[in-house]
């Protein structure tokens, strides 16, 4: 088990409370825990609404950028990316109403 901070902008934190700040235990699937188990964790534990506008599929829906430790996941492996305990991960929405 390992705990992370999630930290939320661009409008997502009102899908999770309203809350830009959330520490988050991940239960890796094996043995060492991946920005998609993060992903999935998120989503069961801290979600309160609308999924649809924070995953598509397995992973977060285009236009929402992750960053592992402020790095880009697309620079670290995205969903196969290790995260350890203590690392902070990042969803930032580009994707703003008009």
């Amino acid at each position: 088990m390992i705990t992370c901070k999630i930290e939320l902008s661009g409008g997502l934190e009102t899908l999770f409370g309203d809350s830009k700040e959330h520490s988050l235990q991940v239960e890796p699937e094996n043995g060492q825990a991946t920005l998609g188990d993060v992903i999935i964790s998120a989503r069961d534990k801290l979600l309160t609404e609308r999924p649809e506008l924070f995953m598509k599929n397995r992973s977060v829906r285009p236009g929402i950028l992750v960053l592992i430790n402020d790095t880009d996941w697309e620079l670290t492996g995205q969903l196969q990316t290790i995260v350890e305990d203590g690392d902070t991960v990042t969803f930032i929405s580009t994707l703003h109403g008009g």
